[in-house]
């Protein structure tokens, strides 16, 4: 099966506080429509067309400390947003690295506690890029 070149995936991510989760992935480069008049979804793009959705959750269903959800953002621009993230990088290191299997990456938490991953192909990383960022 062969799959056109424009085809991706995107994760729609249950949220406690819309406003709060919004705020939150603005701060990452993710924006929408201001004032769309829909409370209860928003997508959200990055300057590359990236999206992520937001809903509202179940009461309940979301719990901080225990959130099961977690999203993989897959973009070459791990650097730039590490550095957007600052310190709210999780890990000692507080800095993308490349790792065992094989990418590039770093980790936040995010709204309600949901784990984000932020990556890019060790292998994809030019090698004056790899030379500016190794550990």
């Amino acid at each position: 099966m062969t799959m056109a070149a424009d085809c991706r995936a995107c994760a729609i991510i249950p949220c406690n506080d819309m406003e709060q989760a919004g705020r939150w992935w603005n701060g990452l480069g993710f924006f929408g429509p201001t004032d769309d008049g829909t409370a209860d979804y928003r997508i959200l793009s990055d300057q590359d067309g990236a999206t992520i959705h937001l809903q509202p959750a179940v009461p309940g269903w979301v719990v901080p400390g225990r959130n099961p959800f977690g999203i993989y953002l897959s973009t070459p621009h791990v650097d730039r947003l590490a550095a957007t993230a600052g310190d709210a990088i999780l890990g000692p290191v507080k800095a993308p690295r490349h790792t065992e299997w094989g990418m590039y990456e770093f980790a936040l938490n995010g709204p309600d506690d949901l784990l984000i991953r932020i990556g890019w192909p060790s292998r994809l990383i030019r090698a004056s890029e790899m030379d500016a960022v190794a550990p």
